[in-house]
């Protein structure tokens, strides 16, 4: 069971297959208006806020996805990925399936073969 599912439930549309996506991390906290995931880009941290798809049911008025900078204040064995004390906000999207060409992006660097020229 994922985390976003006990704390939000089986009936919380993310708008998109998370098994997709394997380099986000769950993060979601029960006391947080929406699910929660992070994801490292290089060097830096983001965290990928998913809220609820009916916007009538959302607490602020925000786009449905939300990506903002966030730190790490564990290591690379074992993260502690938190907002950023003045967190910068990286992106914005109402549309599931504008977030899905954003996660597509990411996968395909991600699975990126490096060849060396020699």
């Amino acid at each position: 069971m994922s985390v976003y599912h006990q704390a939000f439930g089986y009936e919380f549309d993310l708008g998109f297959d998370l098994n997709q996506y394997p380099f986000l991390i769950d993060k979601s906290y029960q006391n947080d208006m929406c699910p929660s995931f992070y994801f490292k880009r290089k060097s830096d941290y983001f965290i990928l806020w998913v809220d609820y798809a009916d916007p009538i049911c959302r607490e602020e008025d925000y786009p449905r996805y939300t990506i903002i900078s966030a730190v790490n204040d564990g290591d690379n064995i074992q993260p502690e990925i938190r907002t950023a004390s003045q967190p910068i906000l990286q992106l914005e999207f109402e549309q599931a399936s504008e977030l899905i060409d954003y996660l597509e992006q990411i996968k395909q660097q991600l699975n990126a073969i490096v060849v060396s020229i020699r």
